[in-house]
């Protein structure tokens, strides 16, 4: 990025501090700061900073119209002197879990040949299973949902009885959300069997309780051979000989063991028949597929970990680090609700070194090569992400 582009990027980004309001997070004096600035000698991180170094007493709006740094970070960390220059000297006192999904770094995402609308578009999807694991299977409230400004989400859970969990346990947790390591027999709780005199028998029998993954795969089992049982038998039969291992003969033992015991298979019960056992089995490992989040496991386990700042301006793309309430994330698209107003309603001359397409507030900019007039939004961005500089007006 050469000079021209750098100062114009580090003027408007300090309009856009002087006319926002941006708070810090809570404990904001317990944590450490951290920046990226606007040097000309590539990448300078400033950080061990606590809020009181950067904000003198506390006025971050103050240092952010002032610094007009390039990113803006804190920490998930929280410590006794956070502006400490090494981690043994802070006192570390607990951590934020968080968690974050790059949309770039998705299954069966290629930045090569995916829009970057698409790339978020499918973050979106699977920032909707984050949560619900979160949500549902953890019980977390309350949970903090930011648009990093770039490519993907952030997800923060402040909860106190999170703070002080290790490595250890937040792998753990990185692992239950990704689904690795996860078996069928893992999920599938054995209870004895009561005969009709109310005694247990030898026999006992294998279910897939409510919740977790076992509870998910209980309700797709019982969906798909819902789903069977409404179709013609032959053809029923043909979509379970689709999976490996499962011939005419286990498909049409699934099918009558399904149609005799509806009550127990909606009790979770997998026992019915061994070929419904099989297919409980092949379904859990389509569940996990389907419904685990891809997250950044780093992110997770680092209890030092520096993430950005809601309220600022990333200076890969322009656009705003974004809180994003529950009730409002349906229908938040990024690249219309995080562009900021500071940047609306002025044309600004660019130079495209290459051709590229911008696509933000609902429209598509196709960019030629050379010396261009787009609106002011539409060049941040360009800029921001190297594929343009800033020309003489």
């Amino acid at each position: 990025m050469d000079g021209r582009t750098r100062e114009y990027l580090k003027g408007r980004f300090g309009d856009h501090y002087r006319r926002s309001d941006v708070s810090a997070p809570p404990a904001g004096n317990e944590r450490e700061w951290g920046y990226i600035t606007w040097s000309s000698g590539g990448t300078t991180m400033v950080r061990h900073r606590s809020l009181l170094d950067i904000a003198g007493g506390g006025d971050l709006g103050g240092f952010l119209a002032s610094e007009r740094p390039r990113h803006v970070y804190f920490s998930a960390g929280q410590y006794d002197d956070p502006g400490a220059g090494t981690m043994g000297a802070k006192g570390w006192r607990g951590s934020d879990l968080v968690f974050d999904l790059d949309a770039d770094h998705l299954p069966g995402v290629d930045p090569e040949t995916t829009s970057y609308a698409e790339m978020l578009g499918e973050c979106k999807g699977a920032l909707r299973r984050l949560l619900e694991l979160l949500e549902s299977d953890f019980g977390f409230e309350d949970l903090e949902v930011v648009f990093s400004g770039g490519r993907g989400y952030h997800v923060h859970v402040r909860r106190s009885d999170v703070l002080t969990l290790g490595r250890r346990a937040r792998r753990e947790i990185v692992e239950y959300v990704l689904g690795e390591g996860i078996e069928f027999d893992d999920v599938v709780a054995t209870r004895a069997v009561t005969g009709s005199s109310g005694r247990q028998s030898p026999a006992q029998k294998r279910t897939l309780p409510d919740g977790g993954w076992a509870g998910r795969t209980s309700d797709r089992l019982a969906g798909f051979l819902g789903d069977l049982l409404a179709m013609e038998e032959a053809d029923a039969i043909a979509r379970l000989r689709t999976f490996d291992g499962i011939g005419e003969g286990k498909a049409t033992a699934a099918l009558n063991a399904a149609r005799d015991n509806r009550a127990e298979l909606e009790a979770g019960n997998v026992d019915v028949h061994p070929a419904v056992y099989g297919l409980a089995r092949r379904l859990f490992e389509d569940v996990v597929d389907a419904q685990s989040a891809p997250i950044d496991e780093p992110v997770t386990t680092d209890i030092n970990r520096l993430i950005r700042l809601p309220g600022s301006l990333h200076g890969g793309t322009g656009l705003a680090v974004r809180r994003v309430e529950r009730p409002e994330l349906e229908g938040f698209d990024p690249l219309v609700d995080a562009v900021p107003e500071t940047f609306l309603g002025n044309e600004i001359s660019v130079y495209v070194r290459e051709p590229t397409t911008v696509e933000l507030r609902g429209e598509s900019f196709r960019l030629q090569e050379g010396v261009r007039s787009v609106p002011e939004h539409v060049g941040v961005f360009a800029m921001a992400r190297g594929h343009a500089s800033k020309a003489g007006e």
